[in-house]
């Protein structure tokens, strides 16, 4: 999802009902800005009341609450079999294997047949880290 915070007339309820919709819907990753004026554009005539200060607040509460999401979900599965799309090699490790999981987690494990690569294959989660899982075969 994509999120534009500090849009010209944004009250403190609009960003409030933002951050309820992305609580209620449990959005766990986002492409999230600041609103910057596009020359030509409607928008760009617009006043915009809202402070620097208050558009950056507002960013990082936004993406802060959705970092907290996305690792609830992804402590969530630790203990758990999911079903992965093997996609190739480890970034981190040539040795290990690298797919994604139906929520799009990347999922790194211990495996020295290649020839899995492009199959679906079920791993037990054993860690959940900030930007992948862990699992074994």
């Amino acid at each position: 999802s994509d999120f534009i915070v500090g849009f010209p007339g944004e009250t403190n309820k609009d960003f409030e009902d933002t951050m309820n919709l992305i609580i209620d819907i449990g959005f766990d990753t986002s492409f999230s800005f600041i609103y910057s004026a596009r020359p030509g554009t409607p928008a760009a005539e617009l006043t915009n009341n809202t402070s620097e200060k208050e558009k950056k607040y507002r960013l990082s509460t936004l993406q802060s609450q959705i970092v907290k999401q996305a690792a609830a979900i992804s402590e969530s599965m630790v203990g758990t079999s999911q079903e992965i799309l093997v996609t190739g090699q480890s970034k981190k490790d040539t040795a290990d294997l690298q797919g994604r999981t139906e929520n799009n987690r990347v999922v790194n494990f211990n495996c020295a047949d290649h020839s899995i690569i492009g199959n679906f294959i079920s791993v037990k989660i054993t860690d959940a880290l900030p930007n992948s899982l862990l699992g074994q075969l």
